[in-house]
């Protein structure tokens, strides 16, 4: 009997109802990560449902965009992109921004949207922000790919030319910065607009001021010397000079940025992952 009362004891799985600041379960997380690709490909595809044109779209909310900076701030305003033509300089920026701005918006209304999930499903619950990360990551590829074309048409067919070497690996830790401080801030703003509504008003409005103090739409040099210090402040800035320094080859920044940069977002994913890891859980009562 007792043989038979230590089979039944052992378990495959075993939920317990414990909130830890240190218990992320990352090797928990990968047992789900089938789930974890099935909300991308929700995330992904529940944006082009029922529409006409589809996944069209991702490129053409950027071209258009871009098309609109440059008439407006090209050639209306008449804001100086140096010797990078004006094309590739304000569609470099675009889909870097549309990288932040999709990636933050999303991941501070995870646990708004996916509250009736967390209260009937056990799962890792950072798996949602991730499968919102992996999703916007995709449709960014598919910007950057079109980019590229863009690049090499321009390199063949006018004066520019493009940085030689393997100047374009820079952009490969400007993406991850961009990405890893949106996903850091989102995190820490779902708990926030999870428990108040209003705080979804701020996201929207904060969104849309901080593009003003990132080198969206301008270059670094183009900003008065007494004022550049603001601009320096936004951590996403020297994200945004390192992509156009590895694909343009105009971009003021320095290694001291980079590894300040870095280290900050480092901490800030760290904090916000476990601020997200604690405070979800007693979310759901409250939601």
């Amino acid at each position: 009997m007792s043989t038979d009362r230590d089979s039944e004891s052992k378990w495959d799985w075993e939920i317990k109802a414990t909130s830890n600041w240190w218990d992320i379960g990352f090797q928990e997380a990968w047992t789900y990560r089938h789930l974890l690709l099935g909300l991308v490909k929700r995330d992904f595809l529940l944006g082009y449902q029922q529409t006409v044109l589809g996944p069209l779209w991702t490129l053409l909310q950027p071209i258009m965009t871009m098309l609109t900076y440059v008439v407006v701030f090209g050639k209306v305003v008449g804001i100086n992109t140096g010797h990078t033509p004006a094309v590739l300089f304000y569609l470099a920026g675009v889909i870097l921004w549309t990288l932040f701005n999709d990636v933050f918006t999303g991941t501070s209304a995870s646990v708004r949207n996916n509250i009736n999930l967390f209260g009937k499903v056990y799962f890792p619950r950072f798996i949602v922000p991730a499968a919102h990360v992996v999703s916007c990551l995709i449709s960014f590829g598919i910007q950057f790919v079109f980019l590229l074309l863009i690049l090499i048409y321009y390199q063949l067919f006018t004066a520019w030319h493009a940085p030689s070497g393997n100047m374009w690996l820079l952009a490969v830790p400007a993406v991850a910065l961009v990405g890893a401080q949106s996903l850091a801030w989102g995190m820490l703003f779902s708990v926030l607009t999870g428990k108040y509504r209003d705080m979804t008003f701020v996201v929207n409005l904060g969104v849309r001021l901080l593009m003003f103090l990132t080198p969206v739409i301008y270059p670094v040099q183009y900003i008065a010397q007494k004022w550049r210090w603001v601009v320096m402040l936004n951590p996403l800035t020297s994200a945004f000079e390192l992509f156009r320094r590895a694909l343009l080859g105009e971009g003021f920044v320095t290694t001291w940025q980079l590894l300040c940069n870095g280290s900050l977002t480092l901490a800030l994913t760290v904090v916000a992952l476990l601020i997200f890891n604690k405070q979800v859980s007693r979310l759901i009562d409250v939601v």
